[in-house]
């Protein structure tokens, strides 16, 4: 009878975190109101640079995320104002579980549930309860010239997103945090996954145009600009960006 009763309970946890997750994603992309993210930031290494930079953060650094996907919305047909509000919470000086680089299934099932208790425990900021949480780990280029791979979760709406500490580097950055926001919201890569180059046609920007190249904006989740067959470039802003048909469809517009 008590095995019986300890399944049950387990059940209904279970149910009730799946309908939780299922309602936390339709709210999220009903586009019916504003969306909160909350962006945690963190100094990912022991440099100097690094940990002035989190220090030195404003709201602000971050407005041009919000402008753009109020722009891309309006362009889209919801022409919904402020579509996401972002708070800045203090900086963080632990950091997430390591990403397990060429892990199989469970090695990435078992990342994920260490990840998401990570971020409960680390989920002590002011402002309202945010409906996405992305903790940016900034690297000082110096020590860390190229970035390897971000995350963004959907279920749990939460990422870890690698930016360079670098103010020069801040219009970029907010290229690589937006990817990584539209991923929690259920948008998938348009990239080759080996050799980094946008799918055709879904992660161009404009697959109809003639010639085709060069394309002059990139898909936000494609990441880069095709200049030819062989070559495309990162995006210097989100001014050189779009959301895609595709992508679209994937986060409810």
């Amino acid at each position: 009878m008590f095995r019986k009763l300890r399944i049950a309970v387990l059940l209904f946890i279970l149910a009730t975190v799946a309908i939780g997750s299922w309602k936390s994603s339709a709210r999220s992309t009903a586009w019916d109101s504003t969306l909160h993210v909350t962006v945690y930031p963190i100094a990912a290494d022991p440099s100097d640079t690094s940990r002035r930079l989190v220090a030195d953060l404003k709201p602000e650094d971050f407005a041009a995320i919000g402008d753009w996907l109020e722009t891309e919305l309006h362009r889209l047909g919801r022409p919904l104002l402020r579509p996401v509000a972002i708070n800045l919470a203090p900086p963080l000086a632990s950091l997430p579980p390591p990403f397990p680089a060429g892990g199989n299934a469970v090695a990435m099932i078992g990342w994920s549930l260490q990840l998401r208790f990570w971020a409960w425990r680390h989920d002590a900021t002011p402002g309202p309860r945010p409906d996405v949480r992305l903790f940016l780990l900034y690297h000082d280029p110096a020590l860390t010239p190229s970035l390897d791979h971000s995350v963004g979760l959907e279920k749990g709406k939460l990422g870890v997103v690698k930016v360079f500490a670098s103010r020069r580097e801040r219009q970029r950055n907010a290229v690589i945090i937006a990817h990584e926001l539209l991923h929690t919201l259920g948008a998938t890569d348009k990239y080759d996954l080996h050799k980094l180059a946008p799918l055709f046609p879904a992660g161009y920007a404009a697959p109809g145009q003639q010639p085709r190249y060069p394309q002059t904006a990139a898909e936000i989740m494609a990441g880069r600009i095709p200049l030819s067959a062989e070559e495309a470039r990162i995006p210097d802003s989100l001014a050189e960006t779009l959301i895609g048909p595709q992508t679209a469809r994937e986060i409810g517009l």
